[in-house]
């Protein structure tokens, strides 16, 4: 799809850094060199072409003491209907892809607490009477996929810009930082004030919802702030999880420096579970098409050498579901 230069430099450069401000799109149109009407429109546009996802807050469960985890069923092909559907209707399912694996059903899990996770999980292995195994993060080495998009059509991943670690240490919430996740987790509407109006759902002011909007974003339950490309849409149509079986001595090593690569966008040590499953390093990888993966893949094997015992690479093949991370208020 030909996009415009607003509409590529709008999305190259405010997948995060969303300005925390009274008039948010009046300061990114100084910087773009156009008027705050016409970005506004641009935005709203590549909203409707679902070209975005999603436009806002990108929170972290775990920071917000929820559970969150990745996990995989085997699903029979003639009942792969029916267990997409039931499994999508849980609320909790944020995420849903098929995989070209033995493995052909892989969700992202995010509830209120830990225990609330097992729970889920335990239920939905009753539901479908398949078993359901379970891969939380044990270490995470990179995340965050950020698209750059170029006028040639050749779109890459590239790390985030000025990313940083957020301290470590518990976060208080009160009820209004609750309430307010709970207004702005499926995104801001796209207008000229749109911290006014969050504020006005809440009956809050806006210069309150900016200042807490600021504190988790520095405190790390933000992960950041700004639009969420639509990768399908725009191109990048394979979507690789590559995992690694690596010694576990060399695992913290390695897996950093795989997080490293400009083209991994996710990179965590997840646990193993034998005999089904070997591997204990993942890192998605995002290409054109399977050749280019492919190649990233040769990339990623050549750093791990002898330490690397065997690896797969798990193509997305179908996106069963993705409506975004929701959080109980």
């Amino acid at each position: 799809m030909q996009l415009s230069q607003l509409e590529r430099d709008f999305i190259n450069n405010f997948q995060g850094g969303f300005p925390l401000q009274e008039h948010p799109f009046e300061s990114i149109a100084t910087q773009l060199n156009c008027s705050e009407d016409e970005l506004i429109e641009t935005v709203k546009r590549l909203k409707d072409q679902k070209l975005l996802t999603r436009f806002g807050p990108l929170y972290d469960a775990a920071r917000l003491g929820g559970g969150l985890t990745l996990a995989a069923i085997s699903v029979p092909e003639d009942r792969y209907e029916i267990v997409t559907e039931l499994v999508n209707v849980y609320p909790e399912v944020a995420h849903n892809y098929r995989r070209d694996h033995e493995l052909n059903m892989w969700f992202v899990l995010a509830t209120e607490t830990p225990a609330e996770l097992l729970q889920v999980l335990s239920s939905i292995e009753k539901t479908t009477g398949l078993t359901v195994y379970n891969f939380p993060k044990q270490e995470e080495f990179y995340i965050g996929l950020w698209l750059h998009l170029s006028a040639d059509g050749k779109h890459t991943t590239v790390p985030v810009p000025n990313k940083t670690e957020p301290p470590v240490g518990d976060i208080k919430l009160d009820d209004i930082d609750r309430k307010l996740i709970s207004v702005t987790q499926s995104g801001f509407a796209i207008e000229r004030s749109p911290y006014q109006t969050v504020a006005n759902n809440m009956g809050t002011t806006q210069q309150d919802v900016i200042q807490r909007l600021t504190r988790m974003l520095s405190s790390g339950i933000i992960r950041r702030i700004g639009a969420v490309p639509n990768h399908y849409k725009l191109g990048l149509t394979a979507n690789g999880m590559t995992v690694w079986d690596v010694e576990d001595d060399q695992l913290i090593k390695l897996g950093n420096i795989i997080g490293q690569l400009d083209f991994v966008s996710h990179c965590y040590q997840r646990p193993r579970h034998l005999p089904m499953w070997r591997y204990n390093l993942f890192a998605m990888v995002h290409g054109h098409n399977k050749d280019e993966v492919n190649e990233k893949v040769k990339q990623i094997e050549m750093l791990l050498g002898k330490d690397c015992k065997a690896h797969d690479t798990l193509f997305s093949s179908a996106i069963l579901k993705k409506t975004g991370l929701r959080l109980a208020a």
